[in-house]
């Protein structure tokens, strides 16, 4: 068919006239315009989000604290932090320049550091205000998807209160049997090792049989389900999890910056391909056991066969809580939710208590009534933290009291901190369980018969177990630590203190 086209008002007829040429630049253009728009837009926002961040920096109410120098624009104190040991840097900190201080983290971040008690307290008790920073709740997610440990405000309220019964003392007590199986089967493998080494002064390698050991007593225990890694089993599950916790081969930026940076978060990291696959698996094999336990609970309510299902896991128990029929709809969680060597004395004593006991399968009430057994736990878990710091960013702005006043860079005192919403707060949990400001100048000694008689300044610790910070406190407590504890007892100390 002839083509039409116009010049100065007249229209023309020609075959060999083609339009093609003329559509693509008009495409091109439309191109050009619709991606210049959007790159001058998000220009602009990220301008405007610089220009932001180092407004609240340099405006920020903390840089009135007294802290240290700053050694490095880039990484602020950080390189000085890494080399140091565990909270070592901090607590040098706060005796020269006093509990409440501040100092630089990257690009001249301020970051607010205390161990002023009243302060502590404030912070934990009020968890919807001072809640774990974004970049952190990515992180960890993409190892523990968006659990209880990652979930805040009311999401964290309603999974927390879902999951408190599964936790219970009650509920934990039925577990004993699971706890004291693998303690016994970690004890035979090591008996092997050292029976199979010739020369005295036998080794072995007590992190990688406490690890497996935690890892068969937590899927046994929480999930019905049997990892078998001390007896070297090997599966998928157990494949996963190594894929996933493995080491990276070198330390990298990446992670830290698709943390802060929500729009690099598509770079691609040394595991991000080997994560990907481990989750996929963790999951599938996950939201089988939820499938399984459902059908079993579910048929357990329709031959009314309750005491026939005797289950004890964790999992088990927080789906029964979770299936109740007396539980609102809107209270229900979705699956996705569900998702010491050199102290002779003291073992010496410690052996003495544990073999006043003729049998290696304790009772929870047997192994509460050894005091100086308690003792030990609890000065172990005060000196050697699971873990030794937790970051918490404010939320919203508020103002934070102080049991000790802070002259400022200004040469005034305060007894109040006003802290704004964005700023991070990093909490040693290390520094306030070895402060000598609490727990007197032997702070630092292994003494469990300090337990005995602790000085009055303890009791201030807003702790939720052993007056100390090794499992915080408030809403965001570890929900799991009599679990732990338990774990701790008859893995390290028990059976091992027994035979050994």
């Amino acid at each position: 068919m002839d083509k039409a086209f116009s010049r100065s008002g007249v229209v023309f007829f020609s075959d060999d006239w083609n339009l093609q040429p003329l559509q693509l630049d008009f495409s091109l253009r439309l191109f050009g315009k619709v991606f210049g728009t959007v790159a001058i837009a998000f220009t602009g926002h990220a301008l405007y989000q610089l220009v932001a961040f180092f407004y609240r920096e340099y405006t920020s109410p903390v840089k009135n604290l007294p802290g240290p120098p700053c050694s490095s624009w880039t990484y602020g104190n950080m390189g000085e932090i890494w080399e140091a040991e565990n909270s070592a840097l901090h607590e040098k900190w706060v005796s020269e320049y006093g509990p409440t201080i501040t100092y630089k983290a990257f690009f001249g971040m301020n970051r607010l550091f205390t161990t002023d008690l009243k302060a502590l307290s404030h912070m934990l008790l009020n968890g919807s205000i001072y809640q774990k920073p974004p970049s952190v709740r990515y992180n960890l997610g993409q190892f523990l998807g968006t659990g209880v440990l990652i979930v805040e405000g009311d999401k964290h309220k309603h999974q927390r209160r879902i999951m408190n019964p599964a936790f219970a003392g009650s509920q934990i007590r039925q577990l004993t049997e699971i706890f004291i199986e693998k303690s016994l089967e970690l004890r035979d493998v090591w008996a092997t090792t050292i029976s199979s080494q010739k020369q005295s002064g036998a080794t072995i390698d007590v992190l990688s049989g406490t690890s497996k050991f935690a890892l068969d007593v937590i899927c046994l225990a929480g999930f019905d389900y049997r990892m078998d890694t001390l007896s070297g089993g090997n599966n998928e599950l157990n494949e996963a999890f190594s894929g996933l916790f493995s080491p990276a081969p070198r330390v990298s930026f990446i992670p830290l910056l698709r943390g802060l940076i929500p729009a690099l978060r598509w770079l691609p990291t040394a595991h991000s391909a080997e994560s990907k696959k481990a989750r996929a698996s963790m999951d599938r094999i996950g939201r089988e056991l939820l499938v399984q336990n459902k059908h079993e609970i579910l048929n357990s309510k329709a031959t009314s066969a309750k005491e026939d299902f005797q289950k004890r896991d964790l999992l088990t128990c927080l789906m029964r809580a979770n299936m109740a029929d007396d539980l609102p709809e809107h209270q229900r969680m979705s699956d996705d939710d569900v998702l010491a060597p050199q102290n002779q004395d003291v073992q010496m004593r410690l052996r003495e208590e544990l073999f006043t006991l003729d049998t290696d399968n304790p009772t929870m009430d047997e192994l509460s009534s050894f005091t100086y057994l308690d003792a030990v736990v609890r000065e172990s878990l005060r000196i050697h933290s699971p873990i030794a710091t937790v970051m918490r960013q404010a939320a919203s702005d508020d103002i934070l009291p102080l049991d000790t006043p802070f002259k400022g860079r200004d040469g005034r005192f305060h007894r109040t901190l006003r802290v704004s919403k964005g700023q991070t707060i990093l909490i040693s949990i290390l520094a306030i369980n070895r402060s000598k400001e609490i727990w007197g100048e032997d702070s630092f000694e292994f003494k469990p018969e300090r337990w005995e008689s602790l000085p009055d300044s303890v009791k201030s610790i807003p702790g939720v177990w052993g007056n100390t910070l090794s499992f915080l406190a408030g809403p965001r407590a570890c929900i799991g630590y009599k679990f732990s504890i338990i774990e701790y007892v008859l893995c390290l100390l028990f059976n091992p203190q027994r035979h050994y």
